[in-house]
């Protein structure tokens, strides 16, 4: 079994001549304990294109130190990774090759440099005797397999912060280590520095749905087509980059990625002008297929939880039986089996093929003739296309009879304000804060209908629940109960739409949607 460990860490220039200053004058660290020196030998995994490089993740199988085997680091934010470690083993652990295979595909990991490092470690020590960080001075000689090519060689100093240390220590050790004439390194990991150094870095390829430009950073959007593809490359970049958090059951992981592919689905078809439909529907049809499959047990779940909560709330039903067992066994019952489900969809070749072509789409998209026009009208008439539609549906609700009619049409128009609202977040880059204040207020009567529409899931859910308390002879008064609250939070819900609705509809305004 994995463990994970977050590492917060800064690495600094150094030479083998490099002394260290007096730590102890950083606020805190009463002592500096120097440990023992260890010799550490790693080799660095990757694909001959250097996938897992591209997306800032390193592989490596290690020996020698305190902590041998298998670790894979995986970017969190600036400075931050989890480091996910397994045994040492020859063979890379299945748990850690799914957490790669979204970069990886059908690619063969191969070693692609190794390191040899000599390393001494200082841990900064509080009043208490808790460790507060450690600092390594690492001297490291680093060469491609088979000892190809030249090597190279230096050292450096890297401070990582212990778990629960404050955040303003890196910060105090920084300022001393400066005080001390060292300076951070220009080198983001030993990996990165080894592969320029041994010559591999050339081989550093464009990751998928990558968009680069000079110096590294996205020219302005010119034309309609840039702006709609910038918007899905952000898309595709998020669905690969959560396969490992869904993986792992990190949270809101599966709804973020849900969320990405629906965004991007949504955005082949608000932007027809654009792309060729006759290539993006087909992958729009696996983009529905990959939300659904995500999608299956979280429903439940959330329903179980937006019940837990009315059972919790203040003022809340008595409960007549064990109505909490039977709603924690009904959400259970679907979503036992849940994650091997999703790893298997994740794992499977109908999702690696939805990658691999969408890979393809971006790096070739089907533009059509309106994408090399300014962004301006273009992207304006199709915002406006989806905002009609949501405005017909949003006009129907209200006459639909009550019931289970107004009910299905308050669900199309949330469909469609999901619609108008991506296509405005797409165009924002070129259409301005116009576009973004649009669709925060279309986001905001989403949510509303959102609401609306979890609150009849949740009394079909309580008539479920209700019915099977019966059947085995306990009292279903509090889904009853419950029943009737849900009935008067989609009643409120609807009292607010018009209000809500006529924000959105000043919104349009200004953006020009409307005459």
């Amino acid at each position: 079994m994995a463990d994970t460990v977050r590492e917060i860490e800064r690495k600094y220039a150094a030479t083998d001549r490099t002394g260290l200053p007096d730590l102890t004058a950083v606020h805190g660290v009463a002592a500096v304990v120097e440990k023992e020196p260890e010799s550490l030998d790693a080799t660095y995994y990757d694909t001959a294109a250097l996938c897992l490089t591209a997306h800032g993740i390193t592989l490596r199988r290690r020996t020698g130190g305190h902590d041998p085997g298998w670790h894979l680091k995986l970017p969190v934010g600036p400075q931050v990774r989890d480091e996910i470690q397994a045994p040492p083993g020859v063979q890379l652990p299945g748990e850690l090759a799914g957490l790669v295979r979204s970069r990886v595909r059908g690619a063969v990991l191969v070693p692609v440099v190794r390191l040899r490092t000599r390393r001494v470690r200082r841990q900064l020590i509080d009043g208490d005797g808790a460790v507060l960080a450690e600092v390594a001075v690492d001297t490291v000689r680093a060469e491609r397999p088979g000892g190809a090519g030249e090597a190279v060689a230096w050292t450096e100093i890297e401070v990582e912060a212990a778990a629960g240390a404050g955040p303003g220590l890196l910060d105090a050790v920084d300022a001393c280590l400066a005080d001390g004439g060292i300076r951070r390194s220009d080198a983001p990991s030993k990996l990165a520095r080894a592969l320029a150094g041994t010559g591999l870095g050339a081989r550093r390829k464009e990751s998928p749905g990558e968009d680069r430009r000079k110096g590294g950073r996205p020219a302005a959007p010119s034309t309609a087509g840039d702006v709609v593809l910038a918007y899905a490359r952000e898309q595709v970049r998020e669905i690969v980059a959560l396969d490992p958090a869904v993986r792992r059951e990190l949270p809101d992981a599966v709804h973020r990625m849900r969320v990405a592919t629906r965004r991007l689905r949504s955005t082949f078809r608000s932007y027809r002008a654009v792309l060729d439909r006759t290539v993006t529907e087909p992958v729009g049809v696996e983009l529905r297929w990959l939300a659904g499959e995500l999608g299956a047990d979280r429903d439940r779940e959330v329903l179980a939880a937006r019940i837990r909560d009315g059972l919790a709330a203040p003022g809340g039903p008595p409960c007549a039986g064990p109505v909490r067992d039977r709603v924690d066994a009904w959400s259970r019952a679907r979503r036992s089996g849940a994650r091997r489900r999703v790893v298997a969809v994740l794992d499977g070749q109908r999702y690696l093929a939805l990658l691999d072509t969408l890979d393809g789409l971006l790096a070739d998209p089907p533009l059509r003739k309106a994408a090399g026009k300014a962004p301006g009208k273009v992207l304006t008439k199709a915002v406006r296309k989806d905002f009609g539609r949501l405005a017909r549906r949003m006009a129907a609700a209200p006459a639909a009879p009550a019931g289970q009619q107004r009910d299905l049409a308050l669900h199309a128009a949330r469909k469609a304000a999901k619609r108008a609202r991506y296509a405005a977040e797409a165009a924002r880059p070129a259409l301005g804060g116009r576009a973004g204040r649009f669709a925060s207020r279309i986001a905001t009567l989403q949510q509303l209908l959102g609401d609306h529409h979890d609150s009849v899931m949740a009394r079909e859910a309580l008539r479920e629940l209700a019915a099977a308390a019966q059947e085995a002879g306990e009292s279903g008064f509090t889904f009853g109960v419950l029943h009737g609250r849900e009935e008067a939070v989609a009643a409120d819900r609807e009292r607010q739409l018009p209000a809500r609705w006529a924000k959105a509809e000043r919104a349009a305004r200004r953006l020009g949607l409307t005459g």
